[in-house]
């Protein structure tokens, strides 16, 4: 089994091809984020230059957070917090509030059971989405039970990076 830290370099060397891509392109991105707490976000600056693309970012972590930043109540009430609909509607909201060309949205349960949502949180599932110039694509993942919490972001970067990369060529 591949270490973690392997797997984290292996992560990081993605967001760096990643973020030199969206250079190359001149493609602007921005995130608002749940689960990984702005771990997206934080990956795609770990490159120089990401400042032509990393328009902002939003980290709303409550679900007062993510309304107060665009995503409708009637979504979160309507599928919870923990959805492909949520995730969609924050990936929109963040990418329309920056005027970015892509849009992530990422909400889940990583380790627990979150005590705010019980009813709707089951460790391991994650639901992101991502929004290229208002073409939004949700997706849903299962995650095997991680070692720690920086594991289950890493993660779910990684399912994010795969995602937008098969977009994006």
């Amino acid at each position: 089994m591949e270490s973690e830290c392997n797997i984290e370099n292996k992560i990081r060397m993605n967001y760096r091809h990643l973020t030199q891509l969206l250079i190359s392109r001149h493609l602007t991105i921005t995130t608002m984020e749940s689960a990984t707490s702005g771990q997206i976000a934080s990956l795609i600056t770990d490159t120089e230059g990401s400042s032509a693309v990393l328009k902002g970012a939003f980290i709303t972590y409550c679900n007062e957070a993510k309304i107060m930043q665009g995503v409708p109540a009637e979504i979160i009430d309507k599928y919870t917090v923990y959805s492909k609909e949520t995730a969609g509607s924050m990936a929109q909201a963040c990418r329309k509030a920056y005027n970015a060309n892509i849009g992530i949205g990422v909400t889940g349960t990583m380790g627990n059971v979150d005590p705010a949502n019980p009813d709707a949180s089951i460790p391991g599932q994650v639901y992101f989405a991502i929004d290229i110039d208002g073409d939004v694509e949700e997706y849903y993942v299962e995650l095997p039970p991680q070692p720690t919490r920086l594991a289950y972001k890493l993660a779910v970067a990684e399912e994010i990076y795969e995602e937008l990369i098969k977009r994006l060529d």
